[in-house]
């Protein structure tokens, strides 16, 4: 066999292990330890055939991979956004990648092969999700959720560091296994990079190991899926339902309780309502509630009703899902409720797949969020964990009840404190005591810097090799 035949038999197993781990390692249900895995069949061949090959193998892999959303994303948005959104723009960003590593391989340049691969990644996904109505939702960060070491690293860098660090392990892996490259520029490759692990993951056991005790809070969460949206009378049946569940939380010991987003439309008869029902029960119970409603005509709002029977505070929905929600007006302040043991805050679902509010948030010292959601029944592990992972970058824990999704309480450091799935079968609720976020992060106190820093990088990566290629020119 020719080695030109031997080269498409490379680019075929590389689309093919490539497109698998991709597939299995991102995704709804992602498997965290696959993604890992996931760009390297494409780096490892990418340095050993041709240019060509090499941007098709990394297409190719990461286009079958990008298929395991298909069925649920067209169903959220038009097929030609799903195409060019989840299929071809990240594929022919992660064939841009694979070709920027080829070249400097192949040039000798392992540090620069290293270091371009996962800086471009994050450098144009960032710019991507600034903008983006969807903000960081499908971003590969969201696949490690449950490997917690790992995940502590966004307390101090936000997101994108996770990405870097997913591109970065196989490219370093792919630059040492390239053949006829300098062995001391591989070992210092291999050193540098497996110092880099040994710091992120020596921070993240550490900060699991020794979290400040904090002020402990018992939070309820409650969810019927029998009746997902009413309207009237209905609506104010549904608001009496809830509340004649709200002594069996109590007597668990339950402070606040949180009922997901929009559960009907209310306007003003039926608010007037629901804030008499609620602040009763409120006062009844001596607890707190958040309830998500769609006061009419067009806000999407949580209303928390103080243990003194008081409507204390409101909020409303900061980013919306279009199209279903482009009505609706956006909401533009952010609630916060001053506690014994700390700041509450309030967000509403999609609000959380945005880095900024959440850090807003910790920047005023949230310490424990308060979010009402809805989700799709199959999404709801993901954007459960979405919502956590806002936690972790911002130092607040999260109480999140969604209707067709889960119930989730979760730690400061990314822990599942408790967590059931919602039914159409009957009532679901949690009760947990969870401790209070810690506070102000790095992430939150400094911003998007290291997203920034990776823009830098990447202009330094692209002028060194400017000066180089006209340097050999002349």
């Amino acid at each position: 066999m020719d080695s030109k035949s031997n080269g498409w038999w490379m680019v075929a197993a590389a689309a093919f292990a490539g497109g698998g781990a991709w597939m299995l390692g991102t995704g709804l249900h992602p498997w965290w330890v696959l993604t890992w895995f996931a760009p390297l069949p494409a780096l490892l061949i990418a340095p050993r055939v041709n240019r060509m090959q090499a941007w098709i193998a990394a297409f190719a892999g990461y286009a079958l991979g990008a298929l395991n959303m298909w069925n649920y994303m067209h169903k959220v948005v038009p097929i030609l956004v799903v195409g060019i959104a989840s299929v071809v723009g990240p594929a022919l960003l992660f064939t841009a990648c694979v070709g920027m590593f080829r070249a400097r391989v192949v040039k000798g340049q392992l540090a620069s092969a290293v270091l371009i691969t996962p800086s471009l990644w994050v450098g144009v996904m960032y710019l991507y999700e600034y903008w983006s109505p969807h903000s960081t939702f499908g971003d590969l960060a969201y696949t490690q959720m449950d490997f917690l070491p790992v995940l502590q690293v966004v307390s101090v860098t936000g997101i994108f560091s996770i990405s870097f660090l997913l591109l970065l392990l196989p490219a370093a892996v792919a630059a040492i296994c390239a053949p006829g490259q300098d062995r001391g520029q591989k070992t210092r490759v291999a050193l540098v990079v497996a110092l880099l692990f040994a710091a992120v993951m020596g921070f993240g056991t550490w900060r699991l190991m020794t979290a400040p005790a904090t002020p402990r809070v018992t939070v309820g969460l409650i969810d019927s899926d029998a009746r997902i949206y009413a309207k009237g009378d209905a609506a104010v049946t549904l608001i009496r339902g809830y509340a004649s569940q709200l002594p069996v939380l109590a007597a668990q010991g339950a402070q606040v309780v949180v009922i997901p987003e929009k559960i009907g439309g209310f306007g003003v008869e039926e608010i007037t309502a629901t804030d008499a029902i609620l602040g009763k029960a409120a006062q009844a119970n001596h607890l707190d509630i958040v309830v998500g409603v769609e006061r009419l005509p067009n806000f999407n709002e949580a209303r928390y009703y103080s243990s003194d029977g008081v409507l204390a505070a409101t909020y409303e929905k900061h980013h919306m899902l279009p199209p279903f929600e482009s009505y609706m007006a956006v909401g533009t302040r952010r609630t916060l409720l001053t506690k014994p043991g700390g700041t509450y805050g309030l967000e509403i679902c999609k609000d959380m797949d945005f880095p900024r509010l959440s850090r807003e948030y910790g920047e005023d010292g949230t310490r424990l969020m308060l979010v009402p959601a809805w989700d799709f029944v199959t999404d709801g592990w993901l954007h459960g964990r979405m919502a956590i992972l806002r936690g972790v970058e911002s130092g607040f824990s999260i109480a999140r009840a969604a209707k067709e999704g889960y119930l989730t309480v979760s730690d400061d450091r990314g822990r599942v404190v408790s967590e059931t799935v919602t039914t159409k079968d009957g009532l679901a609720y949690v009760v947990a005591s969870v401790p209070m976020g810690t506070g102000r992060t790095f992430y939150a106190r400094t911003g998007d810097w290291f997203a920034w820093g990776n823009l830098v990088l990447l202009g330094v990566l692209f002028l060194i090799a400017m000066k180089r290629r006209t340097s050999t020119s002349a």
